[in-house]
């Protein structure tokens, strides 16, 4: 019974992966008290985003996923820390250099996946949409790094609490990924506008190779 939940799971790890991510970036749509959300909801969100990315790294033995196994651990307990550090600005640039971390590793073993097969399942559409979401997640950690180093890094972010600003730039990022870009957010500082213009390309030139990646899949299932 247990090896068969087990099964199901990393059967469905890229659908469980999806959900973890969509949760994390956006269950502020349905939160109104936002220090509940930074006391509570974020140390949760982020063990079912870590519980989420367990099965992508199955069965694999070498150096660089026994450090991503022990940086595994370090990224649960850092939320825990949250209510205790919360007006600490160092906490909050330590943390988010290590959210960036895990969010490449799982990005860079998602684009293995997505590269490796010659066809097209429902593993491959998960496995693309996580894509997307860890890209959103890698750019709102980068940029709140750059936030919390510098305060005047960007007009318009509601810096009264770090939930804020991480709603904040989880907004920023989607809108700059998808080309709104409705202008109520803005990077004021030399280094934040670069990295911005960047993390726009990159979501461009990402969505540009998906299309290419699936369709080459979808003419050789086809073929």
């Amino acid at each position: 019974m247990q090896s068969g939940f087990v099964d199901l799971l990393r059967n469905r790890k890229y659908e469980i992966l999806l959900f973890a991510l969509a949760q994390h970036l956006f269950i502020g749509i349905f939160l109104t008290d936002l220090d509940f959300y930074t006391r509570v909801i974020w140390p949760i969100n982020m063990l079912v985003l870590g519980l989420g990315s367990i099965f992508i790294f199955t069965g694999k033995h070498s150096l660089r996923h026994w450090f991503r196994n022990i940086h595994f651990i370090v990224v649960l307990l850092l939320p825990v820390g949250i209510p205790f550090f919360k007006h600490d600005p160092d906490y909050f640039k330590i943390l988010n250099i290590n959210y960036v971390v895990f969010f490449v590793f799982l990005f860079l073993e998602l684009l293995r996946f997505l590269l490796r097969p010659g066809y097209i399942n429902t593993d491959i559409i998960s496995a693309a949409v996580c894509g997307y979401f860890l890209l959103i997640e890698i750019s709102v950690f980068l940029l709140q790094t750059m936030e919390y180093n510098n305060s005047e890094s960007f007009k318009g972010i509601d810096t009264s609490s770090s939930a804020s600003i991480f709603i904040d730039l989880v907004y920023f990022c989607s809108i700059t990924f998808t080309s709104i870009g409705f202008g109520d957010i803005t990077p004021s500082h030399h280094s934040t506008k670069l990295v911005t213009s960047f993390i726009g390309i990159a979501g461009q030139f990402y969505t540009v190779v998906l299309v290419g990646v699936l369709l080459s899949k979808f003419t050789s299932k086809t073929n």
